[in-house]
Protein backbone atom coordinates (compact mmCIF):
# COMPACT_ATOMS: atom_id res chain seq x y z
CA UNK A 1 0.00 0.00 0.00
CA UNK A 2 1.39 3.38 -1.04
CA UNK A 3 0.99 6.27 1.33
CA UNK A 4 1.94 8.84 -1.29
CA UNK A 5 -0.99 10.43 -3.14
CA UNK A 6 -1.19 9.58 -6.83
CA UNK A 7 -2.10 13.01 -8.08
CA UNK A 8 -0.42 16.28 -7.27
CA UNK A 9 -2.20 18.20 -4.54
CA UNK A 10 -3.21 21.69 -5.63
CA UNK A 11 -2.33 24.38 -3.10
CA UNK A 12 -5.27 26.48 -4.30
CA UNK A 13 -8.01 24.34 -2.77
CA UNK A 14 -11.05 25.09 -0.70
CA UNK A 15 -9.77 23.36 2.42
CA UNK A 16 -6.83 25.74 2.55
CA UNK A 17 -9.11 28.71 2.07
CA UNK A 18 -11.36 27.51 4.87
CA UNK A 19 -8.41 27.07 7.21
CA UNK A 20 -7.17 30.53 6.26
CA UNK A 21 -10.57 32.02 7.08
CA UNK A 22 -10.75 30.24 10.44
CA UNK A 23 -7.19 30.96 11.53
CA UNK A 24 -7.22 34.64 10.56
CA UNK A 25 -10.52 35.07 12.39
CA UNK A 26 -9.09 33.36 15.48
CA UNK A 27 -5.98 35.55 15.41
CA UNK A 28 -8.07 38.71 15.23
CA UNK A 29 -10.32 37.36 17.99
CA UNK A 30 -7.27 36.76 20.18
CA UNK A 31 -5.84 40.21 19.52
CA UNK A 32 -9.23 41.75 20.26
CA UNK A 33 -9.50 39.77 23.49
CA UNK A 34 -6.03 40.90 24.58
CA UNK A 35 -6.80 44.54 23.79
CA UNK A 36 -10.11 44.35 25.64
CA UNK A 37 -8.49 42.84 28.73
CA UNK A 38 -5.70 45.44 28.64
CA UNK A 39 -8.01 48.42 28.11
CA UNK A 40 -11.04 47.09 30.03
CA UNK A 41 -13.39 47.56 27.08
CA UNK A 42 -14.84 44.05 26.77
CA UNK A 43 -16.13 43.03 24.15
CA UNK A 44 -15.66 46.08 21.87
CA UNK A 45 -12.32 45.15 20.27
CA UNK A 46 -13.19 41.46 20.04
CA UNK A 47 -16.35 42.13 18.08
CA UNK A 48 -14.84 44.91 16.00
CA UNK A 49 -11.74 42.98 14.98
CA UNK A 50 -13.67 39.79 14.22
CA UNK A 51 -16.07 41.72 11.98
CA UNK A 52 -13.11 43.49 10.36
CA UNK A 53 -11.33 40.19 9.70
CA UNK A 54 -14.44 38.50 8.28
CA UNK A 55 -15.19 41.42 5.96
CA UNK A 56 -11.57 41.43 4.83
CA UNK A 57 -11.58 37.69 4.21
CA UNK A 58 -14.80 37.83 2.19
CA UNK A 59 -13.47 40.73 0.11
CA UNK A 60 -10.27 38.75 -0.55
CA UNK A 61 -12.36 35.71 -1.55
CA UNK A 62 -14.37 37.87 -3.93
CA UNK A 63 -11.24 39.22 -5.63
CA UNK A 64 -9.75 35.71 -5.93
CA UNK A 65 -13.01 34.42 -7.39
CA UNK A 66 -13.28 37.34 -9.82
CA UNK A 67 -9.71 36.87 -11.03
CA UNK A 68 -10.26 33.13 -11.53
CA UNK A 69 -13.46 33.76 -13.47
CA UNK A 70 -11.74 36.32 -15.72
CA UNK A 71 -9.05 33.76 -16.55
CA UNK A 72 -11.72 31.10 -17.14
CA UNK A 73 -13.78 33.40 -19.38
CA UNK A 74 -10.70 34.42 -21.37
CA UNK A 75 -9.74 30.78 -21.97
CA UNK A 76 -13.29 29.94 -23.08
CA UNK A 77 -13.36 32.97 -25.35
CA UNK A 78 -10.01 32.01 -26.88
CA UNK A 79 -11.21 28.43 -27.34
CA UNK A 80 -14.38 29.61 -29.07
CA UNK A 81 -12.36 31.83 -31.40
CA UNK A 82 -10.00 28.98 -32.24
CA UNK A 83 -12.99 26.71 -32.92
CA UNK A 84 -14.59 29.31 -35.18
CA UNK A 85 -11.37 29.62 -37.22
CA UNK A 86 -11.03 25.87 -37.68
CA UNK A 87 -14.71 25.33 -38.37
CA UNK A 88 -15.21 23.10 -35.35
CA UNK A 89 -18.77 22.70 -34.03
CA UNK A 90 -19.72 25.04 -31.25
CA UNK A 91 -17.26 27.66 -32.43
CA UNK A 92 -19.84 30.39 -32.85
CA UNK A 93 -21.00 32.36 -29.84
CA UNK A 94 -24.68 31.49 -30.22
CA UNK A 95 -24.22 27.75 -30.74
CA UNK A 96 -24.52 25.23 -27.87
Amino acid sequence: MKLVPRKQIDADDNLGRGMDLALVTLVFLGVGYALDRWLGTEPAFMVGLVVFSLVGQFVAMWFRYDAAMQVHEASRRDGARAGARTGAPGGEAGEP
